[in-house]
């Protein structure tokens, strides 16, 4: 099915491009580090997932990302690190961890929730007229209403 335009290819770099935005928005790392990497979309894709489930191990997250078990395990130690995951022993077998979203919320994860997109959005749009951030604010209101996550999950 072909919609308003817009094809797969199309769709897959709008994704990109609003990665992109989303990266540009995040507050700067703790601790001084360099900007956002790579390794930083592997903890947003693994937080992505432990929001969408409760209670799963790193091989689970791992299976269903498509990444390797040590960048799953590395991500998990800084949602840890961060106060944005909790990790138990499985209680059906001690040898495994689950992890499950930290249901409070740590002041990391609040700067990051809080952070706001439209100095973002103004560059990535090459303007700053309140009208045209007002409609792609909107449009993206729509798009995370339908097919986002929930956000009650980490963050990172």
């Amino acid at each position: 099915m072909y919609l308003g335009g817009v094809d797969g290819v199309e769709l897959f770099l709008l994704g990109r491009t609003l990665m992109k935005i989303g990266e540009e928005a995040l507050p700067d790392p703790p601790g001084g580090s360099a900007r956002y990497a790579g390794s930083a979309r592997t903890v947003l894709i693994v937080a992505s997932d432990i929001a969408a489930r409760q209670d799963t191990t790193v091989g689970e997250i791992a299976a269903r990302t498509g990444l390797p078990q040590s960048q799953v395990s590395t991500a998990v130690a800084r949602l840890k690190e961060a106060g944005s995951v909790q990790t138990a022993p499985d209680p059906a077998d001690r040898r495994r961890m689950l992890v499950r979203p930290n249901p409070e919320v740590s002041p990391r994860v609040a700067q990051v929730r809080d952070a706001g997109v439209d100095d973002a959005l103004a560059t990535a749009l090459g303007s700053d007229d309140p009208r045209r951030l007002a409609e792609v604010t909107e449009a993206l209101e729509v798009l995370a209403r339908h097919l986002a996550p929930a956000r009650s999950g980490p963050s990172a």
